[in-house]
């Protein structure tokens, strides 16, 4: 049984093209002029968030000051180069690398609400830290030294990849269906979460405490040994999700649709599934889960720049936008006492949330 073209709901009215066709080989790409100029806009605020964050900590700094010390001049060249440029690096890029993931996974699911939590990534990855933390211990440096540089982002990635596999296998059908991907994903994270809370709940104190550091998401000592996968993750996967563009497109009209553009759908549906889940597990692991980042950035992209369905690359830097910001915020609000970034994506998300399911509900019901 195929699915009948689906609009994604309340998606902006789609106004006529108005930009250049770009060409690659047999890949093409349609620039428009509105989301270009919001994508410029967006990367200048990305840039000027990173130097505000960049100006706070044990030394205060200028803008200017910091912008002299990533040049080499200063005296605080070690300051901005190894402890503060990495951490900002780090929260762009993984906010680019989630919104990436979430504008492929909305786009296939043909929902506004889906994201890389109900593929199984987001709590595949916590699960597992959580386990090899509580497990671990002391013995093992806890959430510290090596288990730390290396244990947890890789057990990270692994969980992540392992929780998005369960959810594939579970909603193939002879083909896989956006929906249906959604309500196993759904099940599966509520699994995944309430095994979370049981090892920290079985787990030592100080062993809990510390896997509830790296789950409520946090950037603070960040490295480059954090930026470096994220950045190469985005490298390889930006230009191979641009190239799938014709077939995200397609998929939105369902899969009568699909099949008469000569678009192949289960594979094209596979390998886009595929660069979210690495996209959405690689940025959890450098930075443990980050809440509502892949949700609403794609929206708000889908917005700024007017089209029918979440722009990748506008969303991949609204998304660095908002965890620069919220990194900011959480340095801010309380200093000298830093909240994760976690908590505040997700103070400011939970609102948003309720707002799209609103709009899901009125749109449903029209």
């Amino acid at each position: 049984m195929t699915s009948s073209p689906v609009r994604l709901p309340h998606e902006p009215p789609v106004r006529p093209a108005n930009g250049r066709s770009l060409r690659l080989g047999s890949a093409s790409w349609l620039l428009r002029l509105r989301s270009a100029t919001v994508a410029l806009v967006l990367l200048a605020a990305a840039v000027l968030l990173m130097a505000l964050g960049m100006r706070i900590g044990d030394i205060p700094m200028s803008v200017p000051e910091v912008f002299q010390a990533i040049i080499g001049d200063g005296s605080n060249h070690f300051v901005v180069m190894e402890l503060r440029l990495p951490r900002a690096l780090t929260g762009v890029l993984v906010g680019a690398a989630l919104a990436l993931a979430g504008a492929i996974t909305q786009a296939i699911a043909r929902n506004p609400l889906a994201s890389p939590d109900v593929l199984g990534v987001t709590t595949g990855s916590s699960v597992t830290v959580v386990a090899i933390i509580v497990a671990a211990g002391s013995t093992a440096g806890g959430a510290s030294g090596a288990l730390a540089e290396v244990g947890i982002p890789l057990m990270a990635l692994a969980g992540g990849l392992a929780g998005a596999l369960i959810v594939y296998l579970l909603a193939w059908r002879k083909g896989l269906d956006g929906y249906r991907l959604v309500l196993v994903g759904i099940g599966v994270s509520a699994v995944f979460t309430n095994v979370k809370y049981w090892l920290l709940t079985v787990g030592d104190v100080t062993d809990s405490g510390r896997a509830m550091v790296w789950i409520s998401g946090s950037l603070n000592g960040r490295g480059w040994e954090h930026v470096v996968p994220v950045a190469i993750a985005l490298a390889v996967l930006i230009p191979l999700t641009l190239a799938g563009t014709r077939s995200l497109g397609a998929l939105r009209f369902g899969d009568d649709t699909v099949t008469g553009l000569g678009v192949r759908m289960n594979l094209a549906r596979g390998l886009m599934i595929l660069a979210a889940v690495l996209l959405a597990a690689v940025a959890t692991s450098a930075a443990g889960p980050i809440a509502f980042v892949a949700l609403a950035a794609p929206q708000i992209a889908l917005r700024l720049a007017g089209v029918g369905q979440p722009p990748l690359v506008v969303s991949a830097l609204a998304g660095a936008v908002l965890t620069a910001a919220a990194d900011l915020v959480a340095r801010t609000l309380f200093s000298p006492v830093e909240l994760p970034v976690g908590v505040v994506t997700a103070v400011l998300g939970a609102p948003y949330l309720i707002y799209l399911l609103i709009r899901v509900r009125r749109e449903a019901r029209s």
